[in-house]
Parts: C-alpha cells; structure tokens; sequence
C-alpha cells in the first residue's frame, strides 16, 4: 500500500507506525501487529496502532525512533520476528538455547518487540527462572548488544548493590578509597526508579553525571575513578529496555538481575567486582537463604564471564544512614569523606571497600584511606574531573526549606523504619526531583524514645509537597514505635557475611 508518511510524536520510544484504521484494515493489519516500511534510503519496521483522529487515509504517522522516514513509502505486513516464538518457549518453560538468547535480545535491542512481547519475556523469567547456563548466554548477548569500554591496566574494579535499601549511598565513598588506593573502578550507576534517589541522583548534586564513553575515559585516566550516569552511555543498552517494562510490573526475577547486574560490569570494563546482597523486610532479596543462593550465582557466572565476583550478605531491612533523597544523601556522604557523618554508612562503605581491595590483592586500609583524608581529596578530583565544585562544603548542598519534624507519640523503642515507606514518603516530598526533598531521620530501630522525641524531618520545596508528604506519612508510619522489647532490639544487630 502506498501511502505519504509524517512524523508523530506521541512520547513512545518503541517505532511505532500510526495507520488510519481504514487504510488498517484495507492493509489487513491490526495493533500491535508489524508492517515494513520501504523509503527511499531503506527498509524500516514498525509496531502498528490505529487511529481516526490522529492519522487521516492515505498518511502513515511514524514516531521518533522512525523520524527519518518521510514522504512517499509503501507499507506492506511483516512477518513476525523469530524471537517471538522463542518467547513462547521460555513462557513453557523450556530452557532457551543460547542462538535463540541471542536473537531475544538483538530483537529487544533493535526494537523489533513490542511492549507486550517484552513483559511475557520478563514474565517467563519470572515464573519460570534461568538456568545458570541461560543467564550467562543472556548476559553475554546483552554486553555484545552495546558498547564496551577497556582499560590498559590488569586490574579495574567495579561496586554493585542489589539495592531496595533506603539511603544506601555508599558508592561515592568506596570509589574515592578504591580511587585514592590508585586502583581503576570506572563506576556507572542508575537513576531512581522507585527510591528517593539512585547513586547518580545523588552524585548530579555534586557534578556532572550525564558523561560519554570518551569523557568517561578522560576523567578515569585522570583519577583512577569515577561516578556516572549509566543511561548516558550505551553500554548493556538491552538492560535498560527490560527494566522499562519490568519496573511497573514490580519483577525483577533473579536470573535478570545476574544478567543485568554483570551485563553492565562486563561492559564497563570490570575484572574484579565486590556485590552487596541486603535481605530482609523492603528489600529485594527476602531472605538469607535467598540472599546465599544469588550470592552463589553471581559468583560462578561472574567466574564464567572472566570477572573475580565476591558478594557480600548484609541486612536490608532498614535505611543506612540519616538522609533519604539526593540533597540528604549527598551531605551523609561528604560528612562521611570528612571523617564525621552516620557510622552505619561509614561501617558499611569502610567493609565493602576493603572487601574490594583485598579481591584486587590491593595491600591498603580502607580504614586509613578514609581516616586521613585520602578519600576526601580524591573525590574532590574526582568532582572536579566532572565538571563540580571540589570545595562544595555541606552547607552548599540543596536542602528543602518547608520542613515538618515528626515526633513519638509515646514512650518506646522504634519497631522499624521500613525501606518502602520511608522512600515513598520522600518521593511525596519532591525526591527525586526536587534534589534538596526528602527525609532526614532522627532515629534507627532498636533505639528506645520518649514521648515528643524526634523521629525524623520531612523537607520539601513547596508547601503542597509537603502537605502531600505529611498526608502519606500520617496514614503510613514510615518510622514505627511501640513498646520496649528487647529480643526484638536484638535482631537489628550488624549482620555482614562475606561469601
């Protein structure tokens, strides 16, 4: 069918081709079905939607990621791609050969499925997991998917946690010790999705984030180090498609994050990787046991991928340190760099750290790196590689000024602090966009509290924000106290266990 083709832009990043549904069914194609577009300069393929209003007979609408398709094109249906039936066998839980793997995801990559292909994909995994030798084909094809980055030095180390834990902003202090100890660790991390603020959302307080591979490169060479966006670079590109659709399913199965976790590590470069696993209530991995398994998992596939992978257990059932959002969180790390800041997220950077070294057969303290200032100086290089101010002071730092501080309304010891509320609370603040929202807690479980006692301060930007937070918090107890019970205070004692 011949037909004259315009761009659209209806805020998809999947090509899709916009048909009147006339000219659709004279074609014989329905949504979601594919039809190739053939133009002057090529061949392009599109997932087809219909519409009345937006598109009239004889046009084709294409969207961005088709942009350059334009003027006069024919449309004819296309077949659909192989992955698709590949798909179905992962949804029959048949394990998946590493060719039909490998077509997955250069489908994903060059986005031939569509959104709903791609969740049965996600939902196969999900209900049916990944052998072992599934998730390192998958990993494998992801890091071939995108760009990768070498370093000339034998040895380049890498920080990953699996995440779920409120304010657990270690990253930027591990980097600079790891840094400071002269060992390479180029690091790229995520954005929030669900948190108050993922690693980059923080470091983007301090500098630049959003850095290309060759920037990336510059600024490593300079400092042995750095902290960016993971987004703005395309490495393990698949990775961050799949999350798009498994973020509002709330999936996220454990073949995956072994795929999504080494695929980004591979591609960076890594030989030598420290993983913290937190378990427990809020956090991702529910269990010890569970916690053991993927620790396991991620040990041998790390092996078969060439990279030496050691994992670290640790509970995740409450916030590390005072502040939940990008502004907050920035403060704790620098009064960490400063010798002062929570002593949770000093114990727990200090431990990964030096975990991390000794993998590395790196003969340092990360102790004694942090204590005398190495660290600080190093992550100021590092801030100012990237294009920040290396003498940002905490007082700099964005802080919203409409504060409300809840207080216990009673004698007690705070029951919990639970990772989910405590960061939805801080989202309904403003976070993470608003980089001075958020929370800044008074309190830890297990502490006892009188009556009028503070438990934690919402900031926020504007008065409706906070209203909103207040409204959440009020209905939710992000942080709980009841009556004194000391077998319960017990179980919040530091549980760190190397594997």
């Amino acid at each position: 069918m011949e037909l004259v083709a315009t761009e659209i832009d209806i805020g998809t990043r999947t090509p899709t081709v916009m048909l009147n549904a006339e000219d659709a069914e004279a074609l014989g194609v329905h949504p979601l079905d594919r039809v190739e577009i053939r133009h002057d300069s090529g061949t392009a393929v599109g997932i087809v939607e219909t519409s009345d209003e937006l598109v009239r007979t004889g046009r084709v609408a294409v969207t961005r990621p088709l942009g350059h398709v334009t003027g006069p094109v024919e449309v004819t249906i296309a077949p659909k791609p192989k992955s698709a039936a590949y798909i179905r066998k992962k949804l029959d839980d048949v394990e998946l050969e590493a060719q039909e793997l490998d077509a997955i995801v250069t489908d994903v990559n060059q986005d031939r499925l569509s959104d709903p292909e791609l969740s049965a994909f996600v939902t196969g995994v999900y209900a049916n997991g990944l052998s072992r030798a599934e998730t390192l084909h998958l990993t494998e094809s992801m890091v071939d998917a995108g760009e990768t980055l070498t370093w000339n030095v034998p040895v380049v180390a890498d920080k990953h946690s699996i995440g779920g834990v409120a304010g657990n902003r270690v990253t930027p202090i591990v980097v600079s010790i790891l840094a400071a100890a002269g060992v390479t660790i180029p690091k790229t991390s995520s954005r929030a999705v669900t948190s108050a603020a993922g690693t980059a959302d923080t470091m983007a307080v301090f500098c630049d984030v959003d850095l290309g591979i060759d920037e990336i490169r510059a600024v490593v060479e300079e400092t042995n180090g750095c902290v960016v966006w993971g987004g703005s670079v395309d490495l393990s590109p698949v990775d961050d498609k799949i999350i798009r659709v498994e973020t509002p399913l709330s999936l996220d199965p454990p073949g995956q994050i072994l795929a999504s976790v080494l695929s980004k590590k591979k591609s960076v470069g890594s030989t030598h990787v420290v993983i913290d696993v937190p378990y427990g209530e809020g956090a991702k991995v529910p269990s010890l046991a569970a916690a053991r398994e993927l620790a396991e998992d991620f040990s041998r596939v790390g092996e078969a991928l060439g990279m030496a992978v050691e994992c670290t257990i640790t509970r995740g059932s409450q916030p590390i340190g005072d502040g939940i959002g990008c502004g907050l969180e920035a403060r704790d790390v620098l009064a960490v760099l400063h010798g002062d800041g929570p002593a949770d997220l000093r114990a727990k950077s200090v431990r990964l750290a030096q975990i991390l070294l000794a993998s590395c057969d790196v003969d340092a303290s990360a102790e004694a790196i942090l204590a005398d200032g190495r660290a600080l100086s190093k992550f100021r290089e590092i801030v100012a590689a990237q294009d920040g101010d290396p003498d940002v002071t905490v007082d700099d730092l964005p802080l919203g000024s409409h504060t409300r501080t809840v207080t216990a309304a009673r004698d007690g010891v705070v029951r919990d602090a639970n990772n989910r509320l405590v960061n939805e609370t801080a989202r309904r603040a403003g976070a993470p966009r608003d980089l001075g929202a958020g929370l800044d807690l008074a309190v830890r479980p297990g502490d006892a509290v009188a009556a009028g006692d503070e438990l934690y301060t919402i900031h926020a930007g504007t008065e409706s924000k906070l209203a909103e937070a207040e409204t959440f918090a009020d209905a939710n107890d992000p942080v709980r106290v009841g009556s004194t019970d000391e077998a319960f205070v017990e179980q919040y004692e530091p549980d760190d266990r190397p594997l």
